[in-house]
């Protein structure tokens, strides 16, 4: 086994995926960037690694099967796996927009299915693997969930994210309590707006001024802001805040 440490990001093809991936890689990580469907992003994402030894790996994390097959991939190219960050998600889109008065009924429970699969059935699956095989190596690690701010102050238009953002944080706080005795620690974060790519016309558009203003700062958040969160939380000198939820979202929804 190489004495490298290694890590497994989900939906590390682009945005906070792959500013966490740079990140990791940068701290000497060997990476695995896991996608579901977008294969070119992915190896784009692998080209700005530094270092070598890094991975890709593919599969639909809302497919039980896949979940688990994603990991053992992540183990079997990189050795090991001391951190897994929880990524990958269903997004809120216009596609995705399910607002109860306006879809009808088959459309509003296939984006709950679909949601709930991935953000939470498809990280709690990703997360049961990653964990057995730290405990069963004996070796302390990290898991970081990637979850919303929407969480805590509602999604209307997005109910399902905004539900599975918030059972990810509890799962989370569920695998902290469970998971300290085998020194693995389990954190979450909750970004507010993220200017990734899939949010470029939003920003540019009338209603980006207004984005911007959501923050003191002036700005809207950055793929790199979310990604050092996630790097510090994975770090055995942040074992201690096990269970936290950290606001990345410069101070635009208070709790």
């Amino acid at each position: 086994m190489t004495g490298q440490r290694g890590v497994l990001v989900t939906g590390g093809s682009r945005g906070i995926g792959r500013a966490t991936a740079v990140a990791f890689a940068a701290r000497g990580y060997r990476v695995a960037v896991h996608y579901a469907t977008r294969r070119d992003d992915a190896e784009t994402t692998l080209r700005e690694l530094a270092g070598s030894g890094h991975t890709c790996v593919a599969g639909d994390l809302g497919d039980p099967a896949a979940a688990r097959q994603v990991v053992d991939e992540a183990i079997a190219t990189l050795g090991r796996v001391d951190v897994l960050v929880n990524n990958a998600a269903q997004a809120p889109t216009e596609q995705t927009r399910h607002a109860v008065a306006e879809v009808g009924y088959d459309q509003w429970v296939a984006v709950w299915r679909r949601t709930v699969d991935v953000n939470l059935l498809g990280a709690a699956n990703v997360t049961w693997a990653v964990a057995r095989h730290l405990i069963e190596d004996g070796r302390p690690g990290s898991v970081v969930n990637v979850g919303s701010r929407g969480a805590f102050r509602g999604e209307p238009e997005h109910p399902a994210y905004g539900a599975s953002k918030a059972a990810l944080h509890a799962f989370g706080q569920s695998m902290a309590i469970a998971l300290a005795p085998h020194r693995i620690s389990v954190t979450s974060v909750a970004p507010g707006f993220v200017a990734t790519e899939r949010q470029e016309a939003k920003l540019a558009g009338p209603g980006g001024e207004a984005l911007r203003d959501q923050s003191p700062f002036g700005r809207v958040g950055t793929a790199e802001d979310v990604a050092a969160a996630i790097v510090h939380l994975a770090s055995p000198e942040a074992a201690w805040s096990s269970g936290a939820i950290l606001d990345v979202n410069g101070a635009s929804h208070l709790r």
